[in-house]
């Protein structure tokens, strides 16, 4: 694994924990791991240094904040060719940055080259942005959607 940082048992609950509530105070994040405030401070702050802890956040409800509709886009890209002044790759990741529908991009193996975690309005604010903004990037040759009927599980964390 690309450096990876080793982290002993009384590290993993202190991740496991702010995964939970990232607000929590050290005095009760100390009381759970069964150390001093101290302690969990140098520990917390090394797992910063270090890129564990990479951010902490607000998580919103996409739906309270009128975003009711999530959308997966898988998207296929046209192929480089030696005409091409930049990698269609490039351009694409490059775009893909200012669109605030999107909320997650990843590179894929398979068929399609990228799938987007979009989150929209309605079904109007989608039809805009599949019409007038992925599907007219130079770079885009196909896309499928499926829509998000049900979240049966939701979570930012990670196993550790």
């Amino acid at each position: 694994m690309e450096n990876q940082v080793q982290l002993d048992a009384v590290d993993r609950r202190i991740l496991r924990a702010l995964q939970l509530d990232g607000r929590i105070t050290y005095d009760a994040l100390a009381a759970q791991v069964s150390l001093s405030a101290s302690a969990v401070l140098r520990r917390v702050r090394r797992l910063e240094e270090v890129g564990v802890i990479s951010a902490y956040v607000a998580l919103l409800s996409p739906e309270r904040v009128g975003l009711g509709l999530t959308a997966y886009i898988n998207v296929r890209l046209e192929k480089q060719t030696e005409s091409h002044k930049r990698n269609p790759m490039d351009l694409f990741r490059a775009a893909v940055q200012a669109w605030p529908e999107v909320v997650e991009c990843s590179a894929l193996t398979g068929d399609m080259d990228y799938l987007l975690r979009v989150v929209v309005q309605d079904m109007a604010h989608y039809a805009r942005f599949i019409s007038e903004t992925l599907l007219k990037h130079t770079s885009v040759q196909d896309c499928k959607t499926s829509f998000v009927l049900d979240r049966v599980k939701n979570t930012t964390a990670v196993p550790v």
